[in-house]
Parts: C-alpha cells; sequence; structure tokens
C-alpha cells in the first residue's frame, strides 16, 4: 500500500483509512450521511490524490490523444476540460477520464488510481506511432476536490482568481493559498459544484491548511470516499470498475454523448455499428419502489423471477431516502418508467426504471 501525502493530516482529523486502489485512503471521518449532506448543502474537501495524471505533450500530442480517446479534443482551447474514455479493440473500456489542453501542444490526462499503469501502458503501446513526449506524474502531484454549494465563497479569499467566473470543465492556472502555478479545475464528481486543485505534493499541505481556515466560518469538513460514491451515485455518475470496465462499451454504458464517431480512434468503427444497431444490453437508473438497499453485484430480475442482469452499483439515497442504484438489463428494460426487481438476499424488491440524475439538487 502506498501513503498519500496528507495520511498523517487524514488522521489527526480521525480518518478511517482503508486500502484503495493500491493506496491508503480515507473512507470516512464522520458518519457518511453527515458527510453527504455537508458537500450538497455547505462545502466540503476531498483528497483525491491516488489519481494519475499524464503529461503529454509535443506536436503530435493531439494526434495522440485523437486515436486513443472517444471524445474529440481538438474541440478544446487552452483552459478547457473534457471528460473522455479509452475505448479497447474489443469494444470495452481502459478506464474514462478527464482531458485537460494546458497549452497548445500540451495536455494532462487525469485518469483512476487503479488503472495508472494499464492505462500508461496502452497509452504508450499506440505511441509508437506518434512519438508524443509522455510524462508520468502521477507520483508527484496531489489532487483536492473542493465541493459543494459555498465553495466558491469559502475559498474566494485565497486567490487572485475570480473563482466564480470559471465555468464548469473549465480552469485556470494561478495563484492559491500562497502556492503559484496552481491548477483550479471547475470539475468534481458530486454535482454540487465546486472545484479541485492540483498541485505537487510539498505544496499540499500548506494548501489544506490554508482551505480549512478560510472554510471554517461555512461549516468546511472533511470527505471520505465513502460519501463520494454516494454523491456521484445520486448524479449517475460511472464508477470505473463496477459500472464501466474492459467489457462494457461507452454505447451500452450511455455515454455516446463523448464517444465523437467524426474522427477515428481505437474500435471506432465496431462502436458505430452498435451505435446504429442499437446495443442488446443498456446501463439503467433505477429506484426502489419498497424499503431495501440495493448493492453491487445483487441480481436483477423480470416479473417471473429470471436474472436479467446485476446491479452494478447501489446505495441508500441520503438525499432522497430510498434505494437507487444502476445495472445492465435487456434494452427491452430500458425504457424509462419500467418495472424490475432487485433481489435482496431473499427478497425481490420492486424497482422503476428512472432517469438520471437521481438528485436533481
Amino acid at each position: 500500500m502506498k501513503d498519500i501525502t496528507l495520511k498523517e493530516v487524514h488522521e489527526k482529523f480521525g480518518a478511517k483509512m482503508v486500502p484503495f486502489a493500491g493506496y491508503n485512503m480515507p473512507v470516512s471521518y464522520e458518519s457518511i450521511n453527515v458527510e453527504h449532506e455537508t458537500v450538497r448543502n455547505a462545502v466540503g474537501v476531498f483528497d483525491v490524490s491516488h489519481m494519475g495524471e499524464f503529461l503529454v505533450s509535443g506536436e503530435n500530442a493531439l494526434a495522440l490523444i485523437q486515436k486513443v480517446t472517444s471524445n474529440d479534443a481538438s474541440k478544446l482551447a487552452i483552459g478547457d476540460a473534457q471528460y473522455s474514455c479509452f475505448p479497447n479493440e474489443t469494444g470495452g473500456i481502459v478506464d474514462d477520464l478527464i482531458c485537460y489542453r494546458i497549452k497548445e501542444h500540451q495536455y494532462l490526462l487525469v485518469v483512476n488510481a487503479s488503472n495508472i499503469e494499464k492505462d500508461w501502458n496502452w497509452i504508450s503501446s499506440y505511441n509508437k506511432d506518434f512519438n508524443a513526449d509522455l510524462k508520468d506524474l502521477s507520483e508527484d502531484y496531489s489532487l483536492l476536490a473542493i465541493q459543494g454549494p459555498k465553495a466558491v465563497e469559502s475559498m474566494q479569499s485565497l486567490t487572485s482568481i475570480d473563482l466564480a467566473t470559471i465555468p464548469f470543465y473549465k480552469f485556470k492556472i494561478g495563484d492559491f493559498a500562497g502556492i503559484e502555478h496552481v491548477i483550479i479545475s471547475a470539475t468534481g464528481y458530486t454535482g454540487s459544484g465546486g472545484f479541485e486543485i492540483y498541485c505537487k505534493n510539498s505544496e499540499v499541505e500548506q494548501i489544506w491548511n490554508k482551505v480549512f481556515e478560510a472554510g471554517a466560518s461555512f461549516g468546511i469538513k472533511p470527505i471520505g470516499l465513502a460519501a463520494r460514491d454516494t454523491l456521484r451515485l445520486e448524479m449517475g455518475y460511472c464508477l470505473y470498475g463496477n459500472d464501466i470496465d474492459d467489457t462494457t462499451s461507452p454505447i451500452e454504458a450511455g455515454l455516446g454523448w463523448i464517444t465523437k464517431f467524426t474522427k477515428d480512434f481505437v474500435n471506432a468503427e465496431a462502436l458505430a455499428k452498435q451505435k446504429e444497431q442499437k446495443p442488446e444490453r443498456k446501463l439503467v437508473a433505477f429506484e426502489l419502489d419498497e424499503k431495501g438497499v440495493p448493492r453491487h453485484g445483487y441480481d436483477i430480475v423480470d416479473g417471473h423471477g429470471t436474472v436479467i442482469g446485476n446491479v452494478t452499483s447501489g446505495t441508500m439515497s441520503p438525499s432522497l431516502g430510498k434505494g437507487i442504484g444502476m445495472g445492465y438489463v435487456p434494452a427491452i428494460f430500458a425504457s424509462s418508467g419500467t418495472q424490475i426487481y432487485i433481489q435482496v438476499r431473499k427478497n425481490a424488491i420492486s424497482a422503476t426504471v428512472v432517469k438520471l440524475p437521481f438528485y436533481k439538487g
């Protein structure tokens, strides 16, 4: 297990540390519901420094990124960020990621911690045809996600940049908490607004301390991975390893909007054919009609008790007070309003397929 830079700081805050994606990570500090509501109503800080960062530079940087990602990175202006994925040769997904355009010929790819080595090998294998300059910065950089409706107001005193003027999925590089050249990105995986801070490991403790000083009067709290999961699920955001993986296509997963067939990329032809012919299964969102909590791996059954799929993500929604989840089912069961059943131990609990997001704010 690797330790993130702020491990001892988290322990002083009372964090429960658990192994996650090869790192010791804070899963919670107090109850999940309290942390969840803090982000929905005030401001919370996640240390997600386990995430991977790859710097792609050079005249062929864009050409390489266009080949290995599904979205159209040519649309990015300097200061833009873009959600995307790495499709594999068999129709699945190597990983999902965010692509930042830093300079004219320089991009930052932020990938999932559990896939850093796999992603690096994947990109490197295709880079033989492009010879872009690749650097793995994952061990050198930390990432804090400052999320919630009070994030901008509580942090404005720490920077000369007008945080309120950074649109969603755009970023600026500048001063923050006394540190220069910090990436301040209007991104996050909670659906409650805020931004993410990328900095060097040597700078993250100073930033963390300043953030909590500035946010003290706004009810700021540290937030763990458990609440991050309930927050992202309420928005219907996919989690790699649960809702998407090497066997799920972006078309099946509802990620057709980041799959642009106006360019050539890995397995584009097969994915375009799948989109045209309609996938046989789809990732759906559902709400339980009765008491119960759906969990990852639970069977999804039809009215006759026949297994038709399985739950990929599920929880008791703190915001809605009911069981919610996602899972793959045959396309005939994917329409909004369709009744399905979740096998919770010995009971088949009625559920209704709904449109995302679960949480409307």
